[in-house]
């Protein structure tokens, strides 16, 4: 599949909102070596390297298009074309940082306690995932793609599996000596609406379900799917802590047009334990 960093950086502010607030987080302690895995065009790499300027940061990403921007957004940072799924370095890191990108790898339960072994005693593997399969289009997505006018357009192409906050909260704590995982809720008002917002996101989200389709019957699957979802909803969230009371604190109402979710975790190791 293939990535357009210019599809990606059309709302880039609300893209990279989830990212800031994730490396807020981070316990601001000396690092001397961080990674960004699934860096993009390079904006959450931005954000890491602000946060961590005395680190030598590095980003990877499995799409040229996406490194050729990235490179060109931070000349003085070394972007790498790798693989997530078979990222098996040899040296560790103070900071692991993958900002919408690890819903891309399967087998969740042996990815994060692998990217937790590559940390060095104190580091920091941040992690944010997108949390958005059950919102309209997606929903859509899935019932069109189902559907005999579309189902000739895909070849068994499913997303990998995600899973609730507390997952990951059990699946990290025996190698972590803190886990601080939380679900936010992002409300973006957009001009344009939910059409536009999926306008700018439909090759990114419908692209495994429609990679082995042609171009011509893409283009009227997206078509279909933008339409569709294009109807405003206005609702009040809340963000909160799943597992933590510290966070809890802020609780905050909001209220906007659109709709984006995130689940982050935080995970903390003194000693790596397996």
């Amino acid at each position: 599949m293939s990535w357009s960093a210019t599809q990606y950086s059309l709302f880039e502010q609300q893209r990279t909102r989830p990212v800031r607030d994730l490396v807020a987080a981070i316990p601001l302690a000396p690092a001397q070596a961080a990674v960004d895995l699934g860096c993009g065009p390079g904006n959450s790499t931005e954000v890491l390297a602000e946060r961590f300027p005395e680190a030598t940061v590095t980003g990877l990403d499995s799409s040229d298009d996406m490194l050729r921007d990235a490179r060109q957004r931070l000349p003085n940072v070394a972007f790498e074309l790798a693989d997530i799924g078979a990222w098996t370095p040899a040296q560790t890191y103070d900071v692991i940082l993958a900002n919408a990108s690890l819903q891309w790898v399967p087998d969740h339960a042996t990815l994060y306690p692998r990217l937790v072994s590559r940390l060095n005693s104190g580091g920091v593997l941040a992690v944010q995932t997108p949390d958005n399969l059950e919102e309209p289009a997606h929903r859509l997505a899935r019932v069109f793609a189902a559907s005999s006018v579309c189902a000739n357009m895909i070849s068994d192409v499913t997303h990998p599996d995600r899973h609730p906050a507390a997952y990951y909260f059990e699946l990290l704590r025996p190698h972590c000596t803190e886990v601080d995982v939380w679900r936010t809720t992002y409300h973006h008002p957009l001009a344009g609406g939910h059409g536009r917002w999926s306008s700018g996101s439909r090759d990114l989200r419908c692209g495994p379900i429609c990679k082995s389709s042609t171009r011509r019957r893409n283009k009227r699957f997206l078509k279909r799917i933008c339409g569709r979802s294009a109807r405003p909803t206005r609702r009040w969230t809340t963000a909160r802590c799943c597992c933590r009371s510290r966070a809890c604190s802020s609780l905050r109402h909001v209220e906007a047009c659109g709709l984006r979710e995130a689940s982050v975790v935080r995970a903390v190791i003194d000693t790596a334990v397996f």
